[in-house]
């Protein structure tokens, strides 16, 4: 027991000696050792500038080095381009397109005074529900305009059985010069009404005092900027009129209104409203006209009703005649070029009259650009076979639309179905044009002449 009490062996060691850290001597700095340390800095910095200098010299004389070759290659790549481009004849077609509408004269809405004496009016205010509107002749054309909006002034113009002639100017004026959206839409749909009653057979129910004319027609185209009297004032420049130019430049809002007016013309003939055969064969050159401007795209459903309707206008004696003088004058009016086409296109084949004007316009085309002094089909294919396609100077562009143009009026042309030579002569033009043209020829539109010629070949021969 004794034992667990006796001290431990390491109790008897010596104590281990601790040093004390030792002091820290202080070192004095003189100027020559910062003069020093100054040097050896910007000697250091210098050679590190010295460094990135020559880095950047060589960088920058490589990257020149890689311009001009990037410049080389990018001018190669564009050269090889455009001679696959030629080789694929991915040349781009002109677009149709003409200016339609100049500068517009200032519309101002015309003053109808002679409207509050309208009986409608008179009848209404001596009304004792007159009490309720307080109506007055300063109100009245304010009176009308929600009446017409609202449809209740034609079931007022059939409860009394007559259209007077003061409503009668000022719902056509509001349909033809309103700057209201609104008036002039619920304006054209009255006249629609008022001309379908006419048409109808119980029209003498109702007394229409006045009806607008040819004149008035023409004289809104007027004052819409429209190019009515020849070629020369036609703009054959496609561009569109900019936001930044005169704000009564292009197409009017209202020619909507005018298109469907027209329309509604030609449907009742018996209105008199379009008298002559001269005025309605006008008439529908401006229509087809008015497809060639590019703004008025959005409208070209309602200009093919109207179209229509001025085909089915005319009389069976009359149509041969004015088919004739309608292809002529649109020949005159515009040039051979890429319109001519839109215009053959836009006269739908759906009936036999269509069908004969689109061949008849192509073929007047035809003739005039080739200038045949005697308009005969066997003269005009042979005209097209004396043209050298060959020839570096011949302009293929031309030869693409005489291909498009000849192929619309032989296609419609019912009278040369029996006419063998004619046939032949067209043959013999499109082997010329698919063989003479090779499909190495670089030239601009020959592979266009070369593939439409070698399609409707393959199209005649089929037949």
């Amino acid at each position: 027991m004794d034992s667990a009490y006796e001290p431990l062996d390491f109790e008897f060691e010596d104590p281990i000696p601790i040093s004390s850290p030792p002091k820290k001597r202080k070192k004095l700095i003189g100027l020559d050792d910062l003069l020093k340390d100054y040097e050896n800095e910007q000697k250091r910095r210098n050679e590190k500038k010295s460094k990135h200098n020559k880095f950047k010299m060589a960088s920058d004389a490589e990257d020149e080095v890689d311009d001009v070759t990037e410049a080389r290659l990018s001018e190669c790549v564009d050269k090889c381009q455009k001679e696959i481009n030629q080789i694929n004849g991915d040349e781009e077609m002109p677009l149709w397109g003409i200016e339609v509408f100049g500068n517009q004269e200032k519309l101002l809405q015309q003053e109808h005074p002679e409207l509050k004496n309208a009986i409608l009016l008179q009848s209404f205010m001596k009304n004792k529900i007159n009490s309720l509107v307080e109506l007055n002749t300063e109100k009245a054309e304010e009176f009308l305009e929600g009446l017409l909006a609202d449809g209740w002034l034609l079931h007022l113009v059939n409860a009394s059985g007559c259209l007077e002639k003061p409503i009668a100017k000022w719902t056509f004026n509001s349909m033809l010069y309103s700057s209201k959206v609104w008036l002039m839409e619920a304006a054209c749909e009255f006249w629609r009404a008022v001309l379908s009653i006419r048409d109808e057979a119980d029209s003498s129910s109702i007394k229409i005092d006045w009806l607008p004319g040819y004149s008035d027609l023409k004289r809104a185209l007027k004052g819409y900027g429209f190019l009515l009297n020849s070629s020369s004032n036609f703009s054959w420049d496609t561009d569109m009129v900019s936001a930044s130019d005169s704000v009564t430049a292009g197409p009017p809002q209202n020619i909507r209104s005018w298109i469907k007016c027209v329309g509604f013309c030609y449907k009742t003939r018996d209105a008199n409203i379009i008298v002559s055969t001269q005025e309605a064969e006008e008439l529908l050159v401006i229509i087809i006209s008015l497809f060639l401007d590019r703004q008025l795209l959005g409208l070209s459903m309602i200009l093919h009703e109207a179209l229509l309707s001025a085909i089915n206008f005319f009389s069976d004696d009359e149509w041969p005649e004015s088919c004739e003088k309608i292809a002529r004058s649109l020949a005159c009016r515009l040039p051979c070029n890429i319109n001519c086409l839109r215009v053959v296109e836009t006269i739908v084949g759906v009936d036999g009259r269509s069908k004969q004007l689109r061949s008849t316009v192509a073929f007047q085309f035809l003739a005039t650009s080739l200038d045949v002094k005697v308009c005969d089909a066997e003269e005009i294919l042979r005209s097209l076979n004396s043209i050298n396609v060959k020839d570096k100077n011949c302009d293929l562009l031309k030869m693409y639309i005489y291909l498009i143009l000849a192929e619309n009026w032989i296609l419609f042309d019912t009278t040369l179905k029996d006419k063998a030579v004619i046939y032949e002569l067209w043959g013999s033009c499109l082997r010329n044009c698919s063989s003479v043209i090779t499909i190495t020829d670089l030239r601009s539109f020959a592979s266009n002449v070369r593939s439409k010629a070698s399609y409707l070949l393959q199209g005649s021969i089929s037949k």
